[in-house]
């Protein structure tokens, strides 16, 4: 079996070193067969979709393990521009985006948390942020954000759905693998360039992305060099909410309405929309990646490689939102004061209004309604750097050595600047035509573009940073105990560590205005009319003209209390592996242990006060084992079981909590939020099965079955206890009032929420796959095919909320899990040219669980499908023509608030067009 193991590794170098010159493939990473030892290998030449696809289906079928992977030997050979939309293609993998491009994926209905991301063979944690609040803002969790990327930097993404001993420990959903390309991975001198220019339906300036890639061996020796930039204007618009909230009338007059409305308002149960604003979102995205490769081989037993990389994902954003702000931003309340004569407020009057079986608002009619016009300028960052040194060593005919050593940083810092002016006006809000994008409509002679009808309120300013890091060593052996079987064992070093912190300023300049000081009137020279929302045009600020004109510094002092945490992990593995022939089938399997130990230190600011940390440590044993039954030449048997581990979110961990004084501030009234350094780690119990059956040359279908048992699962519990016994100082709360008006004390009531381990949880679902040419056909038609792929996936979680000043127990969706989506692509492809249309569809899906709040108990979006197409045309063998369309439809985001499902924001991003070519040299 010696032989064997060679032949395989032998295999692997031809196989990886063939690619889809035009496209790339969807693959499982090369395994070991059974093979005689006088066999001949024979190199396959790849050129085409159809020939990728063939080698996918032999790759796929071959494999031990449950893996997809996605090759493309050249640059812009990957299906679509951005990482996250190529992996949405594989099934179980759906993503979630940002300005219409793929953001964070979910694996097989686990959300991003529990997806491993590994580059070039170490542990990696990428983080960008959204200029949306309900996206999340920026992620300080350990979900990676495959945009940070151009995918032109890459040749290989493994999806690793089933867990081995000898794998890094921490992806209960699986493990992505990143690589960069190498210089061996092309014979001699290579050199590509790559030319496109993008156009947005929303947005007027094209869009460049260059790419251009240099390498060449010299015998022993290989160098390899790779830069990718793009310049991407987008724009979101849409209409969306702050969410819904009961209220009373807050001192606006109903005198006008009829006696049951009055009624219905004072009763407090009915819910008014927040914000109510119509909402754009512009950015002006940079992205720069670099990469270096460098191989050295002296001998055919020996080889060192050196791994680079660089990565840059600068935006400028701009943001223009018109919005009710009367009480809890509803158009309820008063607001002030009058600046004729300083004494007064204004107060809103509801003059008519229409409500529904919820109790949800979806008409009103206003007098005097508070407006603010928001302009919102943020620079957004994200810094990664990384460098692996590795090494390959075959000692013996039976023992080889495999080594890395690896180190990468990812720092990402914002800046954000508000101006809000204010405005009065008569106005109807009305969501009857369309529950999902209100309409704002003025009455009289009132125009959201005059000047004259605004004031400056205030200005607000952030800053936010966020370091990870990760050290990583690595030394793994593979030993051949005899012809069937070999022993693999391995240790591993990680130490990581994540750094947040955020200082912001609020109201700045509001009292100066109110009070006179200085003057509120608008300066015309740093306003302009947005006139790019397709339902509203509206006044909007120069947000740095304004702060310069009044001298207001948006670079604040960085935090000197920021949250850390620290971690340490040892591990070590061993795998039995064993390839046999069972008659005339054959059998493969692994089965293995792996041990990790885990030293966590969590720093934070503690009752407000104190600066600590909280040191822990536990560790485990995870077993694994996976097997492969060649039944026949075309049937393949798969089964896996094995345990894994997550570790929690950063923010989980962090010792730090804030508290809120202000019960009218949010919708949990007062309320202490913080983290839990103690909190264990998820566990799982996986266990899959399959069966795939391969036709002759083209194509196969696939299904399985897979199930997660998960331990220890988080999430946030709130409890109402007296502020006496939170253990937080009674000094932050001196000087403050409770709802009724009252001094607050240790015995006012206040919510406290803390992500605690619940009960068990699990999962399960079904995948489907199939891939076949239509060559049964008459031509032309011969030249389709079709690739399609469907997952059901369905489990639940359970969550502690507050009900009434109880603690109640409520089973909740996966966060992020989507029960059904589905891929199908239809290709049609010649050796001149070829095209293909491709959907994604995901279902609904939630995203958080509320403990306490009165606003909703969940939010979520609504499913989704995306269209995409491509097209090329090689010119000669060398230059080839593309274009490329994504998100044909222009799909609509929609995010719900509430089990009842109310509007939290609905966006689109347009249709995007890329035209370009690709040379080879």
């Amino acid at each position: 079996m010696q032989a064997s193991f060679k032949k395989h590794t032998l295999a692997l170098a031809v196989l990886s070193s063939v690619g889809a010159l035009s496209f790339p493939t969807f693959a499982q990473e090369v395994p070991q067969t059974n093979t005689a030892e006088d066999d001949i290998i024979e190199q396959i030449v790849v050129s085409g979709f159809r020939s990728s696809l063939i080698k996918a289906k032999d790759l796929k079928r071959d494999a031990l393990g449950s893996q997809d992977s996605i090759v493309a030997e050249d640059i812009a050979d990957f299906p679509d521009l951005n990482l996250a939309e190529s992996l949405q293609r594989i099934p179980g993998v759906t993503i979630t985006r940002e300005a219409g491009e793929g953001r964070q994926i979910s694996l097989r209905g686990l959300n991003a948390d529990f997806t491993q991301v590994q580059l070039n063979g170490m542990e990696a944690l990428g983080t960008s942020s959204s200029a949306m609040d309900s996206r999340g803002t920026t992620n300080t969790s350990r979900s990676f954000d495959f945009n940070i990327f151009a995918s032109e930097l890459f040749n290989q993404i493994d999806v690793k759905k089933s867990y081995s001993a000898d794998m890094d420990e921490g992806g209960i959903g699986g493990t992505v693998a990143l690589h960069t390309a190498k210089p061996f991975d092309y014979e001699g001198f290579k050199g590509a360039l790559s030319v496109q220019a993008g156009q947005n339906s929303l947005t007027e300036d094209t869009s460049p992305r260059v790419a251009a890639l240099v390498s060449n061996t010299w015998d022993k020796f290989g160098a390899l060099f790779s830069i990718a930039y793009s310049k991407r204007d987008t724009s979101e618009q849409g209409y969306n909410t702050y969410r819904w909230r009961p209220r009373t009338d807050q001192g606006s007059d109903i005198s006008g309405l009829s006696e049951a409305d009055q009624a219905a308002v004072e009763s407090g149960e009915l819910r008014f929309s927040r914000g109510s604003r119509y909402s754009q979102f512009n950015s002006d995205q940079t992205r720069v990646g670099a990469t270096v490769a460098l191989q050295y081989r002296p001998s055919n037993d020996l080889s060192f490689g050196l791994d680079a990389l660089y990565g840059k994902l600068e935006s400028d954003r701009k943001e223009y939102h018109l919005q009710s702000r009367g009480s809890s931003s509803t158009a309820l309340g008063c607001t002030g004061p009058d600046y004729n004569d300083g004494a007064r407020y204004f107060c809103s009057e509801l003059v008519d209004l229409d409500y529904n079986e919820n109790n949800e608002v979806i008409y009103s009619q206003w007098a005097n309604a508070a407006l603010h016009s928001e302009s919102r300028s943020q620079i957004a960052e994200t810094e990664i750097t990384q460098v692996v040194l590795n090494a390959d060593w075959v000692v013996s005919s039976d023992l080889s050595l495999s080594g890395l050593i690896g180190t990468m940083s990812s720092d990402y810092t914002s800046n954000s600047a508000k101006v809000y002016l204010e405005s009065f006006a008569d106005m109807t809000i009305d969501y009857r035509d369309d529950r999902f994008y209100g309409t704002n409509s003025y009455i009289g002679d009132y125009d959201p573009t005059d000047i004259n009808e605004f004031r400056y309120h205030e200005i607000d300013l952030a800053e936010n940073e966020v370091n990870n890091s990760f050290d990583v060593a690595k030394l793994d052996a593979d030993y051949a105990l005899n012809d069937q079987s070999s022993l693999k064992f391995g240790v591993s070093m990680k130490q990581f560590e994540h750094e947040s912190g955020d200082v912001q300023t609020a109201n700045v300049l509001r009292s100066e205005w109110q009070s006179g000081e200085i003057s509120d009137v608008v300066d015309a020279s740093y306003t302009f009319i947005n006139d790019n929302h397709e339902k509203q045009n509206w006044l909007s600020v120069d947000v740095d003209g304004v702060l310069g004109s009044f001298s207001v510094n948006r670079d604040l002092a960085a935090s000197q209390t920021p949250d850390k945490v620290e971690e340490e992990t040892q591990a070590a593995y061993a795998v039995y592996e064993l390839d046999m022939l069972l008659g005339d089938s054959e059998l493969r399997a692994n089965v293995g242990l792996r041990y990790y130990n885990t030293e966590i230190n969590s720093s934070g600011l503690v009752n407000g006060t104190e600066y600590v940390t909280v040191t822990r440590e536990y560790d485990g044993i995870l077993p694994a084992m996976n097997v492969a039954w060649y039944a026949t030449d075309n049937l393949v048997v798969r089964a896996s079981a094995g345990k894994n581990l997550t570790r929690p979110t950063l923010g989980s961990l962090s010792v730090s909590g804030t508290v809120n004084t202000d019960p009218l501030s949010g919708s949990s009234g007062l309320n202490i939020g913080a983290g839990n350094p103690a909190l264990e780690p998820f566990e799982t119990l996986n266990m899959e099965v399959g069966l795939e059956y391969y036709f002759d040359e083209v194509g196969y279908v696939s299904v399985s079955h897979f199930r997660k048992d998960i331990e220890n699962f988080i999430a946030s519990t709130t409890v109402s206890i007296p502020y006496g016994d939170t253990g937080y100082p009674l000094a932050l709360i001196e000087g403050a009032i409770d709802e009724d008006g009252n001094p607050q004390t240790a015995a006012t009531l206040y919510n406290f929420s803390q992500p605690q381990n619940l009960d068990d949880s699990d999962f399960s679902g079904w995948e489907f796959g199939v891939q076949r040419d239509f060559d049964f056909l008459p031509a032309p038609f011969d030249n389709f095919g079709a690739i399609a792929n469907y997952t059901y996936a369905d489990g639940e979680s359970l969550h502690n909320i507050l009900v009434d000043g109880e603690t109640v127990q409520v089973s909740r969706p996966f966060y992020g899990l989507s029960e059904h989506t589905y891929n199908f692509t239809l290709y049609f492809e010649t050796e001149t040219w070829g095209a293909r249309v491709s959907t994604a569809y995901r279902d609904d899906y939630l995203v958080t669980v509320e403990t306490s709040s009165s606003d909703q108990d969940e939010a979520g979006f609504h499913g989704s499908t995306y269209w995409d197409f491509s097209t090329f045309y090689n010119v000669n063998d060398a230059l080839k023509v593309t274009l490329e369309g994504v998100n044909l439809t222009n799909e609509r985001e929609e995010q719900y608030s509430d089990s009842d499902d109310r509007l939290y924001n609905t966006t689109v991003s347009g249709r995007t067009f890329y035209l370009g070519f690709t040379y080879a040299m």
